[in-house]
This record gives structure tokens, C-alpha cells and sequence, in this order.
């Protein structure tokens, strides 16, 4: 299975008043394309900052990250801005939705920034709520959501511009485990018919079982288990 990114020697520091906090330490990782990958680990073990590394959120300290074969710090800011809005989709914790806005515009308005181009932004918005079930749904605000289905409005965002990698921080840490398999399914079955690789972070062993491929991270290290 070919890789869609890998990181080589990747580091991470941070300063804080006069400490030096190593956040990632020499991390090389390859992530297959098409699959669903889970980065594993306890609160401050390195997800976070790897995903954002990986996400082009943030730079590195020393160390290259791959996409695609190209290296992410030759790229400019504008085109890193250009791959997260074309080629990026982003999960977060609490789902981040528009609280003033219907589910229908919540995804709409995220397809107006990335693909200002596209003429019928209602079939796909339909097509992708329907992916996760929730085409019934979308004229209902999030307060009218459970958590679970605020997810997965928030998963339809992240592919609604059709990306070719999703990165998910901790999607299911608010949900109970029923709900959070829930929406681990959903990943599994976007990666098989959407083409889409996945890439999310996850302290939660009952996840661990559905991925294709896992990395665990302790203080800011890959490591065997």
C-alpha cells in the first residue's frame, strides 16, 4: 500500500521561560493511503502537535514531512493554506459547528471557503450527510443534535470538498463508547467508498481494533506495544 505522507526524524520543541520542551522526539511515520490510521496515546504524549504537524498547522522544529511525496516546508504559506482548503479536512473534539446555523449551512458555508467553485453545493451537501446518515437532519440546528450526530455533521463537512486526507483530534472523547463506534464506523466506511484516508488521535483502546494501522506515542516518541 503506497503512502499518502511520512514524517522523517521529526522533532518538535517548545519553549517555556527558560525550558526547553521536546513535544516530538526523532518521529518517522508512514500513513497508507485510503486507510484509517489511529495515533495512540495518552493526554500530552505528542498527538496533538503531531496531527498538527501533519495537518500543516504547524512547522517543525527539525525533521521533513512528506505529502504526496513533496516536502511540506518547501511549500509556502499560501500554498500550505491552498493544500489544507483543497486537499485537508479537519475533525475536532467538540465537533466546531456553527451554533446560529442549520446543519444544511453549516456544511454550505465550509463549501463556499474550499470550493467556491462548485456549481451544485446542495447535492453534495445531501450526498454527504447521506454518507452519514443524517440527510433527514439537515435543516435541524447542532442544539437540536445529540453529540453522536454532531460528529457526524462534522465529519460531512470535512469531505464535503472531497479531500484526500482527513484529520480527526480526539473525535469521539466526549462520547460514550456505543456512539464513539458509531463514529468510527462511519470513518471506516468513508475510507472504503469515499477513497479517503484518515488519520485521528484517540487515548480510547475500544478504537483500536477497527484501524489499519497504529502508532503509539509516549512522551513525544513512537514506541512498540
Amino acid at each position: 500500500m503506497n503512502a499518502i505522507m511520512k514524517t522523517v526524524q521529526l522533532n518538535r520543541q517548545y519553549q517555556s521561560g527558560e525550558e526547553t520542551i521536546n513535544a516530538l522526539k526523532n518521529v518517522s511515520i508512514s500513513i497508507p493511503e485510503k486507510s484509517l490510521t489511529i495515533l495512540r496515546g495518552r493526554s500530552g504524549s505528542g498527538k496533538t502537535t503531531l496531527i498538527n504537524l501533519l495537518g500543516a498547522i504547524d512547522t517543525p522544529t527539525s525533521g521533513q514531512i512528506f505529502f504526496e511525496e513533496k516536502k511540506l516546508d518547501s511549500l509556502s504559506d499560501n500554498e500550505k493554506t491552498n493544500l489544507r482548503r483543497v486537499h485537508v479536512g479537519f475533525v475536532f473534539q467538540s465537533g466546531a459547528l456553527m451554533p446560529n446555523m442549520n446543519v444544511f449551512e453549516n456544511i454550505d458555508f465550509a463549501l463556499r471557503v474550499s470550493s467556491p467553485e462548485l456549481k451544485d453545493r446542495k447535492s453534495r451537501i445531501e450526498h454527504c450527510l447521506d454518507l452519514v446518515g443524517l440527510k433527514k437532519r439537515q435543516l435541524h440546528m447542532p442544539l437540536e443534535l445529540s453529540g453522536g450526530e454532531m460528529q457526524r455533521v462534522a465529519i460531512a463537512r470535512a469531505i464535503s470538498h472531497k479531500p484526500k486526507i482527513i484529520f480527526a483530534d480526539e473525535p469521539t472523547s466526549a462520547l460514550d463508547t456505543l456512539t464513539g463506534l458509531q463514529v468510527i464506523k462511519v470513518f471506516k466506511e468513508l475510507v472504503s467508498t469515499e477513497d479517503i484516508t484518515i488519520v485521528m488521535t484517540t487515548h480510547d483502546p475500544n478504537m483500536l481494533d477497527v484501524a489499519d494501522c497504529i502508532y503509539t506515542l509516549k512522551d513525544g516518541e513512537i514506541v512498540d506495544e
